[in-house]
């Protein structure tokens, strides 16, 4: 199937590894120009280099806290400069720690709330300029399955991500008249180096070795695995192509039937 995103001008977050760097690679595949973004820029450059000996189409990099609102402006600024405007974009940020309610005190709140959420509003809200200026404008948010289900001793991500849904839906109320699309994706338990960490924490926290850890995480899924990257960047490619025009709104997610509610 094509997709249509030949030519399509998409900026990726938090794209130097993990699902960020798979779901830009696969937007290159499909034949996008694509700007990649994330804190550490030789990691990022690396990652860039490696999707262009493999599609052959040009990925820009710029470097960004999300956190940080001066950098945000910075970056949609470059990228709609280096690549003649935005028609897509992928809202990413590295998850909050993992821990429960009495482990953390308000300013770690405070960081989580920034890069959780805020990071996502300033990234829309400086993005929307070029966005309105598209014929074929999508705005991809890439949250967590805890958005719907809270999962174990992950506090900070099942209060917060929930609110970056929130965002979403009331967004894509706002902009369709403006012809801008508006979805979220939950990534469920995904082979990346995020799913490696959860998995310390949570062998820490249940006296497990990580391995034990990494299969009880695995056993929680119908499909009985864990996901992989190009699984998830996959799905998330198309909600933002042409052949996902009428999606609008929506909060999908991509995790093996790891969620239990019907709806």
């Amino acid at each position: 199937m094509d997709l249509g995103l030949k030519g399509a001008r998409v900026l990726v977050t938090a794209a130097s590894r993990g699902l960020g760097a798979a779901t830009a690679r696969q937007f290159s595949r499909e034949g996008a120009i694509v700007v990649i973004s994330s804190r550490n820029l030789e990691t990022l450059q690396d990652t860039a280099a490696s999707i262009v000996e493999e599609t052959g189409n040009a990925v820009f990099t710029q470097a960004c806290d999300v956190t940080d609102e001066t950098q945000v402006q910075r970056l949609i600024k470059n990228t709609a400069s280096m690549i003649g405007g935005i028609d897509i974009l992928v809202t990413n940020a590295g998850g909050p720690p993992a821990g429960n309610f009495k482990t953390f005190d308000i300013d770690v709140w405070q960081s989580a709330t920034q890069l959780t959420l805020l990071s996502a509003v300033s990234l829309i809200k400086h993005s929307l300029p070029h966005l309105k200026q598209s014929t074929r404008a999508a705005i991809l948010t890439i949250t967590s399955i805890s958005a719907k289900q809270p999962v174990d001793n992950l506090i900070l991500s099942n209060t917060l991500r929930p609110a970056v849904i929130g965002l979403t839906k009331s967004l894509s109320l706002e902009l369709g008249a403006d012809n801008i699309r508006v979805n979220s994706i939950l990534p469920g338990i995904t082979d990346t180096e995020r799913i490696q960490e959860l998995a310390e924490a949570r062998a820490q926290l249940n006296n497990q070795t990580i391995d034990e850890a990494q299969s009880a995480m695995a056993d929680g899924i119908p499909l009985g695995r864990i996901g992989s990257p190009e699984e998830f960047a996959n799905v998330a490619v198309m909600m933002c192509s042409t052949a996902g025009g009428f999606i609008n709104g929506v909060a999908l997610p991509v995790d093996g039937g790891w969620i239990r509610a019907t709806l």
